[in-house]
């Protein structure tokens, strides 16, 4: 019975890791940005308007500064 809490408390918590654990994102070309190809790997319901809205500077490419400023706007889950 204690070896079932146990685990099943390792698993809780284990979980509750994961949900706060900040969505990866990987920069596939090395460009130091992220395109809407990238981005729609971690985001796959993002669309052109959203991604629109996450480029604020409209060059058709997301930086860190723009990808922290989404995240913190909530336009993105983290």
């Amino acid at each position: 019975m204690k070896l079932a809490a146990l685990t099943l408390g390792a698993a809780v918590a284990f979980g509750a890791v994961q949900a706060h654990a900040e969505t990866m994102i990987e920069d596939q070309d090395a460009s130091g940005t992220y395109s809407m190809e990238e981005l729609q790997v971690a985001y796959p319901d993002l669309t052109e308007d959203g991604f629109a809205v996450i480029d604020a500077s409209g060059d058709g490419e997301v930086d860190m500064e723009e990808l922290a400023a989404a995240r913190e706007a909530g336009v993105i889950a983290e």
